[in-house]
């Protein structure tokens, strides 16, 4: 999966595919593909002609000079009827390798559970009332898949040749999710439900791990699966991360707080109630270890990397030196237009990072089930499907930043919307829940900010696509998706964070007490009273938010719609020159 480029002419296999929502690889496959947050790959617009120069250069397709006498003419025509025929031999066909592209499908459901049950703990926390300093801490849970590029080169340089390239980091990685996963099904319930509240550090640091080692089991995975699959059926490992991915975050997060809610359960799947679901977070969490552990064992056992030297037609792998790789990246970072490009990308999400990171607890804690909120997420399904292909008409051009400047201030108005609409929330509560219109509008505001969100996500990917260095286009992509990434996560951790402190409360009832923290608020109710919030930190928070972002459109947008007038040399990396 990875060989970077030396500082010679030749061209080798460059690093791709190492961000949380994977960067887009146009060596892997033969269609140009990024991943989202949640793991999903879609097509880059604009990006083809890179992918196919990349693509070419990468199979050591060069162009040979016309044959000069009858004699060479027909030696060539011999030499390539014979190559002809032996590649027709060797083709395997999509119903030869059934059983590799289901291996890998089925890899990449296993990646997609720890993730999203790491996202469904946040909800689960909220609905015991924990602090949002507490949601801060358990948020950088999220973080490893935007990070991984910086042990990614490890992966691919170090390995026991004898067990299998990948196999050396895959199979150890899953038996430590399968043992992790079991520990906590006998630990879960006392960290979730102690006298003291909810251990947050504890399973923040468990599912930091979960995080970290499906992380490193994503850059296993993808490397195999480019010697896994023929050259001619490579491309289905994009369709098989996608696919996978999000069905195992399906499985891990919708699936199981639906099925672990019992008022669900009650209203939909039972005739006799009962107090609980019918999965308890502990039997889950044991059912998935086992099938972690038993997995790996029988592909330790019985599945075996492919021998190139046996002429299967699978794309070659190459190994590139750790330090080269590092120094590589740090080259690339250096060049001012992107080391400018990359400080625009840290800072470009900050105004939306209330909306995105605080609204869904704050909805949770107006007693909006957590179980409806995630089965929001289904119907949203299609039109995540369809909105990249309708934005690509919009970004395939030479401006693909446009589109992400106008969608900037709309997304800047979602953020407010979803202000009013979590004010709104304990208003419209009645004795039996919420009504059915209550759900209609949460959905349309999410399906606009899907709107917003994915035109400017899209818009991003394309012109990533269209600067990245040919010569070292994964290595190049992957840091700026990393970038991307990292540009989202801090501040939604930040912002969890500010929540509290910028709350202000006052005991009522109790003369002489205050709320303005954990203790004073306990005292608070001990003497008779009880804390009102009379300023929620939220509500401050959306509001500079917002201007914060505004400012950001107004001054630094701009600058980032001037990147486009660059020259393409002003983006080449001096390492290939």
């Amino acid at each position: 999966m990875n060989a970077f480029p030396s500082s010679s002419k030749t061209t080798r296999r460059v690093y791709c595919g190492h961000s949380r929502f994977d960067a887009l690889c146009s060596i892997m496959e033969p269609s140009d593909l990024t991943t989202r947050r949640n793991g999903r790959q879609r097509r880059v617009p604009g990006a083809s002609t890179l992918s196919e120069h990349i693509g070419s250069m990468d199979r050591g397709e060069t162009s040979s000079p016309e044959p000069e006498t009858e004699e060479e003419a027909d030696g060539l025509i011999r030499s390539s009827d014979t190559e002809n025929r032996r590649r027709h031999r060797v083709q395997p066909g999509i119903r030869g390798e059934l059983g590799n592209i289901s291996l890998l499908l089925f890899l990449y459901v296993l990646q997609g559970i720890p993730l999203g049950l790491a996202g469904s703990i946040p909800l689960i926390l909220q609905s015991k009332s924990v602090s949002y300093k507490d949601q801060a801490f358990f948020s950088f849970v999220f973080w490893p898949f935007s990070l991984k590029l910086f042990w990614a080169p490890l992966v691919d340089a170090l390995y026991f040749s004898r067990f299998g390239r990948r196999k050396s980091w895959l199979v150890p990685t899953q038996y430590l999710l399968g043992l992790f996963m079991l520990y906590l099904s006998a630990t879960v319930t006392s960290l979730l439900q102690s006298e003291e509240g909810p251990k947050v550090g504890t399973l923040t640091a468990v599912f930091f791990m979960l995080a970290f080692l499906a992380a490193t089991q994503d850059i296993a995975v993808d490397g195999w699966a480019l010697t896994m699959l023929s050259r001619e059926n490579v491309g289905y490992a994009s369709t098989c991360n996608s696919v996978g991915q999000t069905a195992g975050y399906f499985l891990g997060n919708v699936l199981f707080l639906a099925l672990e809610s019992a008022e669900f359960c009650n209203k939909y799947l039972r005739i006799v109630p009962k107090d609980t679901g019918i999965v308890t977070l502990p039997d889950f969490l044991f059912f998935w270890g086992v099938i972690f552990l038993v997995s790996t064992t029988l592909v330790a056992i019985l599945k075996r990397e492919n021998d190139h030297s046996r002429g299967r037609g699978n794309v070659p792998e190459e190994t590139q030196g750790v330090t080269e790789t590092y120094r590589l990246l740090f080259s690339i970072i250096k060049m001012p237009t992107v080391f400018t490009f990359c400080s625009l990308l840290l800072t470009a999400k900050i105004g939306f990072s209330a909306a995105d990171a605080v609204t869904g607890l704050k909805l949770v804690e107006a007693g909006v089930p957590k179980e409806q909120l995630a089965l929001l997420a289904v119907p949203m399904v299609p039109l995540q499907i369809l909105l990249p292909v309708i934005i690509s008409r919009y970004t395939a051009g030479p401006r693909p930043l446009d589109v992400f400047y106008k969608a900037f201030p709309f997304r800047l108005l979602i953020g407010l919307e979803y202000a009013l609409l979590v004010w709104w929330t304990p208003h419209v509560k009645q004795e039996g829940g919420f009504p059915l219109y209550y759900y209609a509008i949460v959905l349309l505001s999410y399906a606009l900010h899907q709107v917003a969100l994915y035109s400017m996500y899209v818009a991003c990917m394309a012109f990533h696509a269209k600067v990245s260095d040919p010569l070292i286009g994964g290595t190049y992509m992957t840091l700026l998706n990393t970038v991307t990434n990292l540009g989202g996560n801090w501040p939604s951790t930040v912002a969890l964070w500010m929540v509290d402190p910028l709350t202000s409360k006052e005991c009522q009832g109790a003369i002489g007490q205050s709320c303005s923290s954990s203790l004073e608020a306990g005292l608070c109710v001990k003497e008779g009273g009880v804390c009102v919030t009379t300023m929620d930190g939220y509500y401050v928070e959306s509001v500079v938010c917002v201007v914060i972002g505004l400012l950001w459109w107004l001054w630094l947008g701009k600058r980032m719609r001037r990147l486009q007038e660059q020259s393409s040399s002003a983006w080449r990396c001096r390492v290939n020159q």
